[in-house]
């Protein structure tokens, strides 16, 4: 039997204008999305898994130089933004077994990772609260739509084929691991790092930050992958 970790299903209520802006951009992306992809869960995943580990890496980026030209600790910010990045990247990676993207997706995932990656290292190095609201909203999003997919396989309109074998890895699953047993443990990344973008949000506007979704158990060594 696999373990999965409970998921709730938050949304952050905006507080002020700057969160309006950062729900509003969200749910713009989200609106293409939906109708560029629809039922196409898988090919989905593989286009907003590109551009999901990127927010990470630039933060991680610009917290280290930040670090290094105060010379000052960086609390755990740089390791938990690189770990995120990697997350991301493995759940490209899974998703890539499970659905081969096409000549369109490929090019797309092209033009909208270079634009997304120069607009996010501009609004973090002037606003990284605001960049960290952003991610937070996406990730929400993120659990919304891995729920759909979830519901799309017990409904039977997607097949509940095996795993791939780099998700048994990574998430320490057996052989015998289903593509829903995959879509659980990518929606309890997302979930956290929900969590944990909002808390970043909230402590550099001053405030503390809520309890974080637990941290999900994944493969030491990738290698093996």
């Amino acid at each position: 039997m696999i373990h999965h970790v409970p998921v709730r299903i938050d949304h952050r209520r905006p507080e002020n204008l700057c969160d309006r802006i950062a729900l509003g951009f969200t749910k713009t992306m989200r609106f293409f999305a939906d109708a560029l992809f629809r039922e196409r869960h898988g090919h989905r995943a593989i286009v907003i898994e590109t551009v999901a580990a990127v927010p990470g890496m630039v933060g991680a980026t610009l917290t280290h130089l930040r670090c290094l030209r105060r010379m000052s600790d960086d609390q755990g910010w740089i390791r938990t933004l690189m770990e995120e990045a990697e997350n991301e990247r493995m759940h490209l990676m899974t998703f890539v077994n499970v659905a081969q993207p096409n000549l369109f997706e490929r090019l797309l995932i092209l033009l909208v990772q270079w634009g997304f990656y120069c607009a996010f290292f501009a609004l973090y190095l002037v606003a990284p609260r605001i960049a960290h609201r952003v991610v937070g909203y996406f990730e929400e999003e993120a659990v919304i739509s891995y729920t759909h997919y979830l519901e799309a396989i017990d409904a039977g309109r997607m097949a509940n084929d095996p795993a791939p074998a780099i998700a048994c890895h990574y998430w320490k699953m057996p052989a015998s691991a289903t593509l829903r047993d995959v879509v659980l443990k990518v929606r309890a990344d997302e979930a956290h790092h929900r969590d944990v973008n909002h808390g970043f949000a909230d402590e550099l506007g001053g405030k503390e930050a809520r309890e974080s979704a637990p941290y999900p158990e994944h493969a030491a060594q990738l290698d093996a992958a």
